[in-house]
């Protein structure tokens, strides 16, 4: 594929704004980390150079100045974003498999390609994003887009937004995309009704949890370490070693009718699935190790890093609210991560109890301030120690 450069009436080589904290950890000595998206088509993918050229250049970039930025040091020393020319080349890529193959075939070679370009560093002299054009019919698509973009240009539900952006209405394409409201009135009513004095007990209860809760993550941070499992051999320079991508689809309508049965968020239904498959994938490994003294699943203790978006979420807003001046829900990276035990199944043996568990534990450590609290320790510990410091903190 050959594709011509993209200048957009941009001055290359201002710098703009700095680089923030988490955006800097993320893309450090020791730790880069990428979020893959992917697009499924249900027909055959047959763009043409022109039409990449035209979605890229006047949908994708002007969505933010990162997309065509790099990170670069000021006469201070501080990270600062700076625009620079954009080589579509360089960024969209698409693989050649060979040909005539059957969809389960190329289930396994999209795997293939998905796990080797998940361990490819970017080079920090371009700007840290790729599209990747996958032309080849899979089981479950006819034709897909890998988006692989650095989580120092933003989180998920920035990311996620931007992707959004870049489609359009089937029924009718000049409206804009719209989403259900989060909010829902009977916790609004309910709310209204509460009386200042039925707060006093949660606040105290706040404080409790926060000392607790932020003094764990302390200690599982720095001096308290899992047990030894399939999941966490505790070896040295495992980072460097390869990694293999596997994908499973999950129904959302019955997620959904799931999360409605039981009362809970659709992330916590993700969340107790991710625990439960943890446990049986470690006692299933453990009984066929028994000879190398891996700890059993249902033994061990070990411990999930559970991110938790610290927007006060309310309703979806557009990439336009999000890059507003001092907007409700910015853009960029707003979430701090939870120190969450994974229950054994020892504790837990009915599948639904692990959706209970997740539930009631993530929605307690959300009424404390620890998310807070450990969001500020980690700005402190860059200060003091750099932008790497805190990533060798965060994975011990």
């Amino acid at each position: 594929m050959k594709l011509i450069n993209i200048q957009k009436n941009m001055e290359f080589g201002e710098t703009g704004e700095p680089v923030s904290p988490n955006a800097q950890y993320f893309n450090s000595s020791i730790l880069s980390l990428s979020i893959l998206a992917v697009l499924e088509f249900e027909i055959p993918i047959n763009f043409t150079d022109a039409q990449i050229i035209s979605l890229i250049s006047h949908v994708f970039l002007p969505i933010n100045e990162r997309f065509s930025s790099i990170m670069v040091e000021d006469q201070n020393g501080k990270k600062r974003w700076k625009r620079v020319e954009v080589l579509l080349e360089d960024h969209v890529k698409t693989p050649i498999f060979p040909s005539s193959l059957s969809p389960e075939s190329y289930d396994d070679h999209f795997d293939d390609y998905l796990s080797k370009i998940s361990q490819e560093r970017f080079s920090q002299n371009k700007p840290l994003w790729e599209i990747h054009i996958v032309k080849y019919p899979t089981t479950k698509a006819a034709g897909s887009v890998i988006f692989k973009l650095h989580h120092a240009l933003g989180d998920g539900y920035s990311l996620m937004g931007a992707l959004l952006s870049c489609l359009q209405r089937a029924e009718n394409p000049s409206l804009p995309l719209t989403f259900p409201s989060r909010r829902s009135s009977r916790s609004m009513i309910n709310r209204e009704k509460r009386s200042v004095f039925s707060y006093i007990p949660h606040f105290f209860s706040s404080i409790f949890e926060t000392v607790s809760d932020f003094s764990w993550s302390i200690l599982k941070s720095s001096l308290i370490e899992d047990h030894q499992t399939a999941i966490r051999s505790g070896n040295e320079g495992l980072e460097f070693q390869p990694t293999i991508i596997t994908t499973i689809a999950f129904s959302l309508d019955q997620i959904k009718l799931i999360k409605d049965k039981l009362g809970v968020t659709i992330n916590d239904v993700i969340v107790g699935i991710i625990f439960l498959g943890s446990q049986l994938y470690m006692q299933e490994i453990s009984i066929s190790q028994e000879a190398n003294n891996i700890s059993s699943g249902s033994e061990s203790h070990s411990t999930a890093l559970v991110l938790l978006n610290t927007r006060m979420l309310g309703d979806y807003k557009s990439i336009k609210e999000m890059t507003k001046h001092k907007a409700d829900m910015p853009w960029g990276n707003r979430f701090t991560f939870l120190h969450i035990p994974i229950p054994s199944l020892k504790k837990l043996s009915n599948p639904l109890d692990f959706v209970y568990y997740s539930q009631k534990l993530v929605a307690r450590k959300r009424n404390s301030f620890d998310v807070y609290l450990t969001s500020m320790l980690l700005d402190i510990m860059k200060k003091l120690g750099g932008a790497d410091y805190p990533d060798t903190f965060a994975r011990q």
